[in-house]
């Protein structure tokens, strides 16, 4: 029986991941186009994963620079500067927020991010759907321990959480807990799922939560 949904944010609540490909593509445009579309793609091939582990990636795998912990904090903030009020202001992803009141009173919502907890917390308050989760589990924290501390905490089985998501991080998590997975496809992620065969969705419009969890 289903008691819990755990949901990512961005591309799954708020069209927010293009917000986040545009911050990036500020954050390293003075290293050049070339970079930018490295930095690009591979933050849109891989959601969920924390910017404090992609900006350390570029840096070394795409500018071959060693990067130091205050350089690494220095860039976090800046693009938080660059991303937070576009993301408060990014749209729904279309029936996300009906969903979201439909189901709170039903069940537990939690959501699982890569964004850092604090700044999440502010996101949602700005957008006025905190109220709507039981908790938010956002960086540093990995979401296989996202996921750990929902079930442990909230006394719950796999069997009584789905999980929707929009990238492998989250697609992991849910399957390493034997947890019912449901991505959402968008265009920034769906020429990466071309031969994904699982349960998808495009939009929680007419999404029926009880038969897609039956399937």
């Amino acid at each position: 029986m289903l008691k819990g949904i755990i949901f990512d944010f961005d591309g799954v609540i708020a069209e927010s991941v293009q917000v986040k490909s545009d911050a990036f593509a500020e954050l390293y445009k003075p290293y050049g186009p070339d970079i930018v579309e490295k930095v690009v793609g591979h933050h849109e091939a891989n959601g969920g994963m924390t910017r404090y582990d992609k900006i350390k990636f570029y840096h070394e795998s795409f500018l071959n620079k060693t990067i130091t912990e205050e350089e690494l904090s220095a860039l976090a903030n800046h693009f938080s500067d660059l991303a937070v009020e576009n993301v408060i202001a990014a749209p729904y992803v279309p029936g996300a927020l009906e969903f979201i009141k439909k189901s709170y009173d039903k069940y537990k919502l939690f959501i699982s991010t890569g964004t850092p907890t604090e700044e999440m917390e502010q996101i949602l308050v700005a957008r006025n759907i905190r109220n709507f989760f039981t908790a938010v589990y956002g960086s540093p924290a990995k979401k296989t321990f996202h996921v750990s501390s929902i079930l442990a905490k909230n006394k719950l089985d796999p069997n009584e959480l789905i999980f929707y998501g929009d990238s492998n991080s989250d697609m992991n998590a849910a399957h390493h807990h034997n947890i019912c997975f449901i991505l959402r496809l968008h265009p920034l992620n769906q020429d990466h799922y071309i031969y994904y065969t699982d349960k998808t969705i495009k939009s929680f419009i007419n999404h029926n939560l009880d038969l897609q969890y039956e399937m």
